[in-house]
């Protein structure tokens, strides 16, 4: 039976959101994974010459099979399948573009279990919005899925991911540091013991799952905060590091166990990276750009593509440039000289070069003065889930019409509105400079809103009447 990619995936009622095709696990279908697949590589095959394709997946037990289907539509191409098994996003991404071939990840970050998605790439990188379209809207022919094929695993991806941190660094950079890594159900955890290791950290493995774990990097759960607190002080640890599902977004936590905001990270992996310019997302502290440690800062929507396509008119007028995302993932724009070795621009969020970075720059001091010395600002945020993106778009209009209304419901009677930010989702700037953000999710039916305070009990505070003002 001869389908047709665009029928079959305007069917499933999958879309891209902000990182990939997401989607419930029942959607994604044999066919409907051939149909991405199938569409994916025409759009390709109009800028790119290549014989090969790599796919890797996470550990949500959907994603093997979503992998056979993508594997069997590319074979029906005539093209060869490179399968990576499980290893994190950026390590699939890395090697694809040293190797110059697309790839396909199987993975659905740090959403619920039940749902999953595939992130494609180009030869050079990630996809671009308009590359989504033209996924979407192509009209590939391919007969029906009837049998799907064994996958072999090459380990070529996991060895050159961590290659490419273990050799900027002396093999003794963490010699006197015992870090803890929170394995969970991370798609990188059989990757990061060794790598540490290899660079001389007393490493603790911690909590891994046999379950899946929708860790969000950007809503750290109260039981999480918890864990590290006690792993840190049970186990007198210096650092404890940590990924989202997929292993491109980073979770670490400081001596005492605290959990740092991934905007906080990104800022300071920057600096010790000597970075000129940055893009970031507009739900990024404000602190990146009042702590006066980079030449220009880019404002975007919130999304890699978006940080991807600011490198662009960045590249044009400063040497070294990156990015980073309030969910911690880095974004390297240019080659960097790390210790007089080059690393290669990765753009695409990584987890792993924010904490070495990290690390790298408290050899002589501590990773709790290094974020004080910053400008204090607090960012505190939360999701409501299982709330409709149609209920959300009827809040963020009324907000946005009537402002000082919902000030007074969540008991700000006495503040005005200094200003209002429509990059992405509705950012309201108040006048005693604390920030409330409003923005549907783009992966999964969630309403996520950031606070942003010169106090932390404040920002958490305000985020708390919130969430009691939308669950009412």
């Amino acid at each position: 039976m001869t389908l047709l990619s665009y029928e079959i995936i305007k069917e499933s009622g999958i879309q891209f959101g902000t990182s990939g095709a997401r989607g419930l696990v029942t959607q994604f279908s044999a066919d409907v994974c051939a149909a991405f697949t199938h569409a994916f590589v025409e759009s390709m095959v109009k800028n790119f010459t290549f014989k090969q394709v790599a796919i890797a997946i996470d550990n949500r037990p959907s994603s093997p099979e979503m992998a056979q289907a993508c594997t069997k539509a590319l074979q029906e191409l005539g093209l060869e399948v490179i399968y990576y098994g499980v290893v994190p996003t950026p390590a699939l991404a890395y090697v694809s573009m040293q190797d110059n071939i697309p790839c396909i990840m199987v993975t659905g970050s740090h959403i619920p279990f039940d749902r999953n998605g595939l992130k494609f790439y180009r030869p050079d990188g990630e996809i671009s919005k308009a590359d989504e379209q033209a996924i979407l809207n192509a009209t590939a022919r391919f007969e029906a899925v009837t049998d799907l094929p064994e996958l072999v695993v090459n380990d070529k991806a996991a060895i050159k991911y961590i290659e490419r941190y273990t050799s900027l660094f002396d093999n003794e950079m963490l010699a006197d540091k015992r870090i803890g890594i929170y394995e969970h159900s991370s798609a990188g955890r059989d990757l990061y013991t060794p790598l540490f290791e290899a660079l001389g950290a007393d490493v603790i493995t911690l909590e891994r799952s046999n379950e899946f774990v929708p860790i969000d990097t950007e809503a750290v759960s109260v039981a999480d905060k918890k864990k590290a607190k006690r792993w840190s002080k049970e186990y007198n640890l210096d650092f404890i590091f940590s990924t989202d599902g997929d292993g491109d977004r980073p979770l670490v936590a400081d001596e005492q166990g605290n959990w740092l905001r991934g905007d906080i990270l990104g800022l300071l992996c920057a600096n010790a990276m000597n970075i000129e310019a940055l893009a970031v997302p507009v739900s990024c502290n404000t602190s990146i750009e009042s702590c006066n440690l980079f030449k220009y800062v880019s404002r975007t929507k919130i999304g890699s593509p978006y940080v991807i396509a600011e490198f662009e008119k960045l590249i044009k007028s400063y040497s070294s440039i990156a990015g980073f995302e309030a969910n911690g993932g880095f974004l390297l724009g240019s080659d960097i000289k790390i210790n007089n070795k080059v690393i290669k621009a990765l753009p695409t969020r990584d987890a792993v070069l924010p904490a070495l970075m990290l690390l790298a720059a408290v050899k002589e001091s501590s990773i709790t003065k290094l974020v004080n010395s910053l400008p204090q600002r607090y960012t505190y945020s939360d999701r409501i889930q299982n709330f409709a993106i149609e209920k959300s778009s009827v809040i963020l209009s009324e907000v946005k019409e009537h402002p000082i209304t919902f000030l007074v419901k969540i008991g700000f009677e006495n503040l005005k509105v200094e200003s209002v930010n429509l990059t992405d989702g509705l950012r309201i700037t108040l006048s005693n400079d604390d920030v409330i953000h409003l923005r549907p999710s783009g992966n999964a039916p969630e309403l996520r809103f950031y606070v942003e305070s010169n106090r932390e009990e404040r920002s958490k505070n305000i985020s708390e009447m919130i969430f009691r003002s939308f669950c009412l």
